[in-house]
């Protein structure tokens, strides 16, 4: 690789960040909008933490930082709070965006309006952090949330060292969710909350005439027909009206003004007969309404009637059938709600319960359209929930993980206050600039390969297995310019040190000959992840990385090498890359490409990665959706009954291609809930495609 037109940066730009060994940073057209920050590393191995349970100890990540871009690093389950109010998943947050933050004012720190900045994402050892009140918050362990104490940290660092970490004795800022995070699940667009909706809405706030009146001028009779809808907020009216064309009634969208009006207002009309009766039909009480209906009701009733203001969330009508109906909905969603005596004019108010934690989980499962409803600028921090901390559990493996820089300095997850420093290292070890992001600041460490090999070499080195790519594929494009694999491959080899690579990355190719000999000295296995067939389809779940047939390429050339190449191939798509004949032809192109292991799963959509990958479903192929509504129900696997299916069709895949070996067998039974978990490394070719499990798992989904 030619780096043409390099620039070594000096002066305030080589200070962009201050990392400790920084020797330079280099830009270089051939990687636009991207620096390289050349450091001089003090140590090469990186120690598993003990309490993992991946069956390897060390690794080694030439660099930090990663060009790949995959959707794969950014599936974080996280709920960040917007400045209008929503609560977003953080993987959809972009630069740019407003969220809420907090400042310090006078005595009180209060909800202010923040710029997200800058994001990245990376793959770090994650951590639990569950509070009383039922909030969970998967993190790093350095990441840093507001106490009643101040700042702290999820967990101490793996050298022991003090800093200021979470106890049980500690409480956290916020309001929280209330409950854990899959519970915590947004309204889908639905027919039923469609329905929902309207009735809230309509019975609420719209007019319904259909009567027949005489004329005083000549005594005959004549008909009225017509629906109308006016409201001062925009966003509800046209979602009403939008709701309503979905079922074929179109409606006027016209000015209204009534005598004393304060605001401008508009209304939308129909007066036809059949929309009448079809409006009417909408707006019929079901016998046996679902939790959609109750959800779009309660959007509806609120968008009509609701008040949220001084820390009360109210309904507020004089028909006591909407007002039951409403509370019965909030009890059946989980929701603590009494209706209040009416006032002198005959109306009464259904409220909500539970104080802002109760109110923002509304917000969020229910799903209204007036967002001037959901202000929670200017108010103070106020933690009127049990935010102290239960437990803090290492989850012994590695996840994708996303952090955003905001001009506050801080932002609202899960309801907590959280610091600046999601899913990125320490000032300690990168000393990051808190606007640089993984996929534009790379660290790479240029003497790597002569710290390992003097690693290596200590009396005290007990030649355990080594793994490579378990964070940052090591021949991602920079390496073309680096080469530290080179140094790295015969250290580890000279040593005695049996390893493992994990790459989508054909620059493996380059070092072949290098693996060769390496395997003559100690254990080599090499594995690729391949799971994708269709180059259109692979392109929308994993842009910017090699297609499968460069990927078969690779797998052919490490086999031709006289290397065993494992394939990890997951996740299955059901109805995308499943059926037994896109099964069969992706396990007949890696026989015919050599591989020697081939390890399958279905999608797993856990809470946060399934709602994104609902919504990408929706999009792409949304003839599929209701399918994975029922194959998945409301939980994070598949049904048992597709898992047995795949993994027959699997079976019987690898028994035609040659591929039915017990380290397939295994992973099956590390990964499938239905089967024992058996936690011994085995050969390998195991302990590379599990440690490919932690990147791999969170996924586009």
């Amino acid at each position: 690789m030619r780096w043409q037109g390099q620039a070594v940066q000096e002066g305030e730009s080589a200070a962009l960040i201050p990392l400790k060994g920084l020797m330079r940073s280099v830009r270089t057209p051939e990687f636009e909008g991207v620096t390289f920050h050349e450091v001089a590393a003090k140590t090469a191995l990186n120690k598993v933490p003990g309490q993992s349970n991946m069956p390897f100890s060390w690794t080694v990540n030439p660099t930090r930082g990663c060009l790949h871009q995959c959707v794969y690093c950014l599936s974080p389950e996280t709920l960040i709070l917007m400045a209008d109010g929503r609560q977003k998943l953080l993987r959809d947050v972009k630069v740019g965006d407003a969220v809420v933050g907090t400042e310090l004012n006078g005595r009180y720190r209060r909800f202010v309006r923040a710029e997200v900045l800058a994001r990245w994402g990376t793959e770090k050892p994650a951590f639990r952090v569950t509070l009383r009140d039922g909030t969970e918050i998967v993190a790093s362990g350095d990441h840093r949330f507001l106490t009643e104490r101040g700042w702290k940290y999820v967990a101490r660092p793996e050298d022991g060292s003090q800093r200021p970490s979470l106890t049980q004795n500690n409480g956290l800022m916020g309001f929280g969710l209330g409950m854990p995070p899959e519970q915590y699940v947004e309204p889908e667009d639905s027919a039923e909350y469609r329905r929902g909706y309207l009735t809230g809405m309509i019975r609420g706030d719209g007019m319904l005439i259909d009567k027949t009146y005489v004329r005083a001028s000549n005594g005959k009779p004549y008909r009225v027909t017509i629906f109308r809808l006016a409201l001062i907020d925009a966003p509800a009216l046209i979602r009403s009206r939008n709701f309503l064309a979905r079922v074929g009634i179109k409606t006027a969208l016209k000015p209204f003004i009534t005598a004393g009006q304060q605001r401008p207002m508009q209304a939308i009309y129909t007066s036809t007969r059949t929309n009448y009766r079809g409006i009417k039909q909408i707006i019929d009480w079901p016998e046996d309404p679902g939790s959609d209906w109750r959800r779009g009701y309660l959007a509806g009733f609120f968008d009509a009637e609701g008040s949220y203001s001084q820390g009360a969330l109210r309904f507020s009508n004089s028909d006591q059938e909407m007002l039951s109906r409403g509370l019965s909905a909030l009890h059946s969603l989980g929701f603590d709600g009494v209706i209040e005596p009416a006032n002198a004019r005959g109306i009464a108010a259904l409220r909500v319960r539970g104080g802002r934690t109760a109110h923002r989980r509304f917000f969020h499962m229910v799903g209204p359209s007036i967002g001037r409803k959901l202000a929670i600028l200017g108010s103070a921090v106020k933690t009127s929930s049990d935010l102290g901390i239960a437990s803090v559990e290492a989850l012994g493996r590695t996840e994708s993980l996303i952090d955003i820089t905001t001009s506050t300095g801080d932002f609202i997850a899960n309801g907590v206050v959280s610091h600046n420093c999601f899913a990125r290292k320490t000032h300690e070890y990168l000393d990051l600039d808190a606007g640089r992001d993984f996929d534009t600041q790379i660290i790479v460490k240029t003497n790597v390969a002569e710290v390992l090999r003097a690693e290596l070499n200590r009396p005290s080195w007990k030649r355990e297995h080594v793994a490579l790519g378990t964070n940052t594929d090591p021949y991602q494009r920079a390496e073309g310019r680096y080469q530290l694999m080179p140094g790295i491959i015969r250290a580890l080899a000279d040593s005695g040190t049996p390893f493992s690579i994990l790459t989508k990355g054909p620059l493996l190719k380059r070092d072949l000959p290098l693996l060769q000999e390496a395997a003559k000295q100690v254990p080599v296995s090499v594995a690729v992840s391949l799971a994708v067939m269709d180059p259109e389809l692979q392109q929308k779940v994993e842009p910017g990385t090699p297609d499968p047939r460069a990927r078969l390429n690779l797998i052919r050339s490490i086999t031709d090498a006289g290397l065993d190449c494992s394939v990890l191939a997951m996740p299955i798509l059901p109805w995308l890359t499943d059926g037994d004949a896109r099964i069969d032809t992706l396990h007949a192109a890696l026989a015919e490409a050599g591989a020697s292991y081939v390890t399958t799963g279905a999608l797993h959509l856990r809470p946060g990665a399934r709602e994104w990958f609902m919504a990408w479903l929706a999009r792409e192929y949304p003839a599929l959706v209701a399918k994975y509504r029922r194959i998945y129900g409301g939980g994070s696997y598949a049904s048992k009954e597709y898992r047995h299916w795949l993994a027959d069709s699997a079976r019987a895949a690898r028994r035609r291609h040659g591929f039915d070996k017990p380290a397939d067998l295994m992973w099956r039974e590390r990964n499938d809930p239905d089967s024992p978990v058996s936690n011994q490394a085995g050969s390998n070719q195991v302990a590379l495609t599990t440690a490919a499990a932690a990147p791999m798992q969170p996924a586009l989904f």
